[in-house]
């Protein structure tokens, strides 16, 4: 054999491969088209359904969020106190309230203008306990 002849057979080797490969390709595209089709067809009240629950679901959420929102005020007010005494523990009204000696230690503390991350420090306790 020369080799024209093989080069020849190459070539219709090569092009009868594409073309096998095509029609392959294409009879795979037309069954999962019909195979779509079926599921579709057999399935469409179900899909639909899905979807129209999907999109009230989707609606019904972001409404809610939307109307139940509240504008957040932050309010900021400084009041003058005059102090023309210094403090003075009023020993009755503590043990009508009675307030225990750990919790009046964390209201001076609050008085003196610490927030509660320097009194956690300072008493060693967390945050949340303070």
């Amino acid at each position: 054999m020369t080799a024209a002849p093989i080069r020849q057979m190459k070539k219709h080797v090569i092009v009868y491969g594409l073309v096998y490969g095509l029609c392959g390709g294409l009879l795979i595209v037309v069954l999962k088209l019909i195979e779509y089709r079926f599921l579709v067809v057999q399935h469409s009240v179900e899909i639909y359904g899905g979807l129209t629950a999907l999109v009230f679901a989707t609606l019904g959420i972001w409404l809610g969020l939307k109307l139940t929102r509240k504008e957040q005020i932050v309010v900021v007010k400084e009041v003058a106190v005059l102090a023309t005494q210094p403090f003075a523990l009023d020993e009755e009204r503590l043990r009508e309230l009675s307030i225990t000696k750990r919790e009046l230690e964390i209201l001076e503390l609050i008085a003196q203008g610490m927030s509660n991350r320097e009194i956690a420090e300072k008493l060693f306790v967390s945050e949340n306990t303070v």
